[in-house]
């Protein structure tokens, strides 16, 4: 994934004062800190359209200049904060901490010893969800007040996308929703060391649709219009759906919501009994590293997975193996029959 970037510029700032004898005086208070953003997609993911508000923690030395300050987009994609903070004039070096989105704040604690997220969970609905994205940065005026302090934002998230696709040309598969089932849901982020340490609940995040989308030979994306999913980096432990059908083990998969038709108009799954669209899902194992997006190409010309552990007949194959016959053409049973070719007279 691209990497994306706040790039801190500093607007000049000349200020006019006069003395008691309203004698004309220069006085220069040195550069305003601002940010400038240069980001870089879609749905929940930061970028340059969408990112409105950062929030900055500055240290000058071992004491802090501001704490938890958000510097807000204006014209020109400039971030400024209401109180103007400035340069120290004898060119002392600031050090920078600062993260998206700001609404993380409450479980946010930055000072010069430990600077932490903690017990943050992604929210259930994948709609709701947010990127993380987190960047440290040290400046002094001599070197950057003119040019400015390149922030380097990082993802620290791991962004996961669903595509489907099917080239069966026998069945029609609709699919209105997506989930992802039982990753580990709650963790803390050190900003120091750029890890997380995880919890060990887990949870089941979901999106729902109205309108189905029809499988192509194309994949296609079907996360629905709200974004990728935005969840914690960890390795993952696949779902066992034949030895733990139920998963009580709370392994990891993906389900799509799913209804299979005949082309002759047969609905094929859910089975009859179970209404008209169910969950069908697949076993996942992999490793998320933080700011990395994996795009899961789910190919369901020649099967639809197992039954969701979630719903009836859980583990089962959403659909057995092809159709087959074995042929035997009988022999001609013979039959005698004996007709005289005699001539009535």
């Amino acid at each position: 994934m691209k990497k994306t970037y706040l790039i801190p510029g500093f607007a000049a700032l000349l200020a006019l004062a006069s003395c008691a004898k309203e004698e004309p005086v220069e006085s220069y208070k040195g550069e305003k800190i601002s940010f400038r953003s240069e980001l870089g997609t879609r749905g929940s993911e930061t970028t340059n359209a969408n990112l409105s508000s950062i929030r900055v923690t500055s240290f000058l030395g071992d004491q802090t200049l501001f704490d938890a300050v958000d510097f807000n987009k204006g014209t020109d994609n400039v971030f400024t904060s209401q109180d103007d903070y400035y340069w120290p004039g004898d060119n002392s070096t600031l050090d920078f901490v600062a993260f998206a989105p700001t609404s993380l704040g409450s479980a946010v604690s930055i000072t010069k010893d430990a600077k932490t997220l903690s017990d943050f969970s992604p929210a259930a609905d994948i709609a709701d969800q947010v990127d993380f994205i987190t960047s440290k940065a040290s400046g002094n005026k001599s070197a950057n007040e003119a040019s400015g302090v390149e922030l380097v934002f990082d993802h620290r998230l791991s962004q996961i996308e669903v595509n489907a696709k099917s080239d069966n040309n026998a069945y029609i598969f609709k699919i209105t929703g997506v989930r992802i089932g039982q990753p580990i849901s709650k963790g803390s982020f050190d900003f120091d060391s750029n890890a997380w340490t995880l919890g060990t609940d887990k949870a089941i995040y979901t999106e729902t649709y109205d309108t189905p989308v029809t499988l192509t030979a194309e994949a296609q994306n079907i996360m629905g219009d709200n974004g990728n999913a935005m969840l914690i980096p960890q390795q993952l432990t696949p779902w066992d759906p034949k030895g733990d059908a139920t998963n009580t083990k709370e392994g990891a998969y993906i389900s799509v919501k799913l209804q299979i038709n005949s082309k002759a108009g047969a609905q094929v799954y859910p089975f009859p009994e179970d209404g008209n669209c169910m969950w069908a899902s697949i076993p996942i194992d992999t490793d998320w590293q933080p700011g990395k997006k994996y795009v899961y190409n789910l190919d369901l010309s020649h099967g639809a997975g197992y039954v969701d552990p979630k719903d009836p007949k859980p583990g089962d194959p959403v659909l057995g193996d092809p159709i087959k016959f074995t042929v035997d053409v009988q022999e001609w049973a013979p039959e005698s029959i004996d007709k005289p070719m005699k001539t009535q007279s």
